[in-house]
């Protein structure tokens, strides 16, 4: 085993408390005014903008820094096409069939159905995998450790890294997914995780009326 390389820990900066408070704050109050949109507009997005997105999705940390993630970005109509009747496919079971009521009730306030048409018009999915292990360029398979928790950290990251640019997102997961890897040709081990829906919000989209819990409500300070 080779012995662990270390390198000076050159890149943190400190802040003087005041402006930490600062940072803080308004980095919490840019992250409140995001919101999920299921109207999207048909512009198109920069592909440099996702790059940059995904550049800083992938620096997210991951167990044992396996980064067991991969993104595809699916611009093709044709693909999306696909994608959307899938998908559509897999809602329509689930609202008819697979989903209790309990579930249904749950969702009642957000206004979901079956239909899915932000997956065509939205200008870019990406679709998030995470690798149960990896492959090395010899074939040689090799366990990653904890991959839904850092494909977890590094899919909260890429929305926070699209909103920070000025697009509009939605996280979508329709159940099952395994549609997605065959659409998309990608290898078995990897899973699709999430899809993320990114674009331009349309000029008449509209999202639920609904509220976020308080800090006393999310957090116990011990």
């Amino acid at each position: 085993m080779p012995d662990p390389k270390f390198v000076p820990l050159s890149d943190y900066r400190e802040y003087p408390v005041e402006e930490m408070k600062r940072r803080a704050a308004e980095f919490r109050v840019e992250l409140s005014r995001r919101r999920s949109v299921r109207q999207f507009s048909d512009r198109p997005v920069p592909p440099e903008v996702i790059e940059e997105c995904l550049l800083a999705a992938g620096s997210a940390p991951s167990g044992a820094n396996m980064q067991p993630w991969h993104f595809v970005v699916v611009s093709d109509p044709e693909v999306k096409r696909r994608i959307r009747e899938a998908a559509e496919g897999e809602e329509e079971k689930f609202y008819r069939e697979r989903a209790p009521q309990e579930w249904l009730d749950a969702l009642a306030p957000l206004g979901t159905d079956e239909h899915k048409p932000f997956l065509e018009t939205a200008p870019h999915l990406i679709v998030i995998f995470a690798q149960s292990y990896g492959v090395t360029p010899g074939g040689k398979k090799f366990k990653h450790y904890y991959a839904t928790e850092s494909v977890g950290i590094a899919t909260g990251m890429l929305v926070a890294a699209v909103h920070n640019a000025g697009l509009a997102s939605l996280t979508h997961t329709p159940s099952p997914m395994g549609f997605l890897g065959e659409i998309l040709g990608r290898p078995a081990h990897e899973r699709p995780f999430l899809m993320l829906v990114v674009g331009y919000p349309a000029e008449d989209a509209v999202v639920p009326d609904i509220g976020r819990k308080g800090l006393d409500e999310i957090a116990t300070f011990v």
